[in-house]
């Protein structure tokens, strides 16, 4: 969505107008050899990576298909693995880290939401194994879960204003601080992760999620 992409440009400079930032137009299902070269070729280097792109479809067992599935499935973690496989070595020489984007939902479960529970709890395991995998070269791997943010997901979803305001009011109640969270909460866990502050950390999930994890409903 190249819409999208001017608008992210848009808001990084107006948080650092002195960023050097690299634009590609790429599909993370498709071209994540030529997401790594080119910034490769552009910075000559690679420090983080952050697997941030998510997809999800809802429906019930009963409903969904397997090109659901595969759609889900490519995205939220085909892409990781083959952004991480392309980074790996360049991490490597860097002595740099990866930070992935999972959700609350590869920790618990939710009904109508299995390939997208699934796809994220695979995301998990992924970050664990990679991390060890990784570990002997000093290369770091994490991963955030973030429970409801306020984003364009939901709309993204198909879920209409008035319903994605009363899902918002609701999920109050279903997180412990009593509030939803945004999206610089999320951002600032990240950099945390990605920072020499977290450099004894690797293979971690942290819930950014206002307690959602540790709740069970009553």
């Amino acid at each position: 969505n190249e819409a999208n992409l001017k608008a992210t440009e848009t808001a990084c400079k107006a948080a650092n107008s002195k960023v050097e930032l690299l634009l590609i137009t790429a599909d993370v299902t498709t071209d994540a050899e030529k997401i790594i070269k080119t910034t490769i070729d552009k910075f000559g280097q690679l420090d983080v990576l952050v697997n941030n792109a998510g997809y999800g479809e809802l429906g019930s067992i009963l409903d969904i298909d397997v090109d659901q599935f595969d759609r889900v499935m490519n995205t939220n973690v085909r892409s990781v693995f083959l952004l991480t496989k392309y980074a790996a070595p360049h991490l490597v020489k860097t002595q740099g880290n990866i930070v992935n984007v999972s959700s609350l939902v590869g920790l618990r479960a939710f009904a109508d939401a299995s390939v997208y529970c699934t796809s994220k709890a695979a995301l998990d395991q992924f970050t664990r194994c990679i991390a060890l995998d990784l570990a002997p070269k000093n290369v770091r791997v994490n991963a955030v879960n973030p429970g409801v943010i306020v984003t364009e997901f939901h709309r993204r979803l198909g879920m209409a204003e008035a319903d994605y305001a009363k899902y918002l009011e609701h999920s109050k109640s279903t997180h412990a601080l009593g509030r939803v969270g945004e999206p610089k909460e999320v951002a600032d866990a990240i950099i945390f992760l990605a920072s020499d502050s977290s450099s004894f950390i690797t293979g971690a999930t942290l819930s950014v999620d206002g307690g959602k994890h540790a709740m069970c409903p009553r």
